[in-house]
């Protein structure tokens, strides 16, 4: 009886965190709600974009899409005055992200001359996904709902901080299907 009983809380206890990450996740209205850390450390509220149109790119440092690092740069220097690029360097595709924080940056700023932000080294997928991108990958657009598939996917948020359209890691993000919804 007592392992029934014991079973029975435990069973409650894992109910009560789905209903409340269910909660959490239904309780950000927009992308402003979030805040992420940066590869260098800095808590950074989402918030402090409102206004500005954000891209949201999943990133890694040894994909065959890797070069889009500098098409996102040249987007960046192009159109920084209304768009805030957001790179968010994770290991999830074939070990594609396997450096530290430190190793990103540099290979980064080394190689593509990267000066939009990154976060710190994330999930994109899996138990461990992390909470914006659990949000974004529900959110209704005008493209697709559902998982990351691969590196390089980007989502374009409007300056309410709504995401309006996903892309998929084959379209690059100088496309014109991308700029001109900025």
């Amino acid at each position: 009886m007592k392992l029934i009983f014991r079973q029975i809380k435990l069973y409650s206890f894992f109910l009560f965190l789905f209903l409340i990450s269910l909660l959490y996740m239904n309780a950000q209205q927009s992308i402003h709600d979030f805040s992420i850390t940066t590869i260098d450390g800095k808590d950074l509220p989402l918030s402090s974009f409102k206004g500005k149109k954000m891209m949201i790119v999943n990133t890694a440092s040894k994909c065959g899409f890797t070069s889009q690092y500098m098409e996102l740069q040249n987007v960046h220097e192009k159109y920084a005055d209304q768009l805030v690029i957001i790179g968010f360097p994770a290991n999830n595709f074939g070990g594609q992200e396997p450096g530290t924080n430190d190793e990103i940056i540099s290979f980064c700023k080394k190689n593509y001359g990267v000066t939009f932000l990154l976060s710190e080294k994330i999930n994109v997928k899996g138990a461990e996904i992390a909470p914006l991108f659990k949000w974004l990958n529900h959110q209704e657009n005008n493209s697709f709902k559902g998982d990351v598939l691969w590196n390089f996917e980007k989502y374009i948020i409007d300056e309410e901080g709504n995401l309006i359209q996903r892309f998929r890691s084959t379209t690059k993000p100088n496309s014109t299907k991308i700029i001109n919804l900025l």
